[in-house]
């Protein structure tokens, strides 16, 4: 009963910061506290599977994918410190390549660095396309796809061991 209560936190915020909750709140009609409420979920949410210590390795790749620039600024998170919160106690087969990890890494910053190590990795990497998008669908195809596919593969031995067609 004492998860549903509410409390009181007091956080530091910039007066840039604030300035643009009051205009959010005003523009709604809703309170401030709203807003950063809405704020802290949505954030929350986004890195839900960072509060699993279960999940690791590859299955962390989503997370670092959609919000990792955010994280690497704001958390200052660098190639080692990213290493060792992917795949710290993972197996070989949910690793995460260090060469992807300094991908990620590498944040809006550099760019031109992750546009050149991405050019030679396919034709799906036409100059034309934003790096963001193309680290995107790099990651997700060598890891989500693969693992995909190798669960795809263990059920059906799984199934064939079970007598299942």
């Amino acid at each position: 009963m004492t998860e549903s209560r509410k409390r009181a936190v007091s956080v530091r915020l910039a007066t840039a910061d604030i300035r643009k909750i009051k205009k959010l709140a005003q523009r709604l009609n809703v309170r401030d506290t709203d807003i950063i409420r809405v704020a802290i979920k949505t954030a929350l949410a986004r890195m839900a599977p960072l509060q699993d210590h279960s999940i690791r390795g590859s299955r962390l790749i989503p997370v670092f994918v959609e919000c990792g620039s955010e994280l690497l600024r704001h958390f200052d998170l660098d190639a080692t410190r990213l290493d060792d919160i992917i795949n710290d106690g993972v197996t070989d087969g949910e690793r995460v390549d260090g060469d992807d990890i300094a991908l990620l890494a590498m944040g809006d910053g550099q760019q031109g660095y992750a546009m050149l190590k991405l050019s030679g990795l396919g034709p799906e990497t036409a100059p034309d396309r934003a790096p963001a998008t193309l680290l995107r669908q790099y990651l997700y195809k060598k890891y989500l796809s693969a693992r995909s596919a190798a669960a795809r593969a263990e059920d059906t031995v799984g199934e064939r061991r079970n007598g299942g067609t």
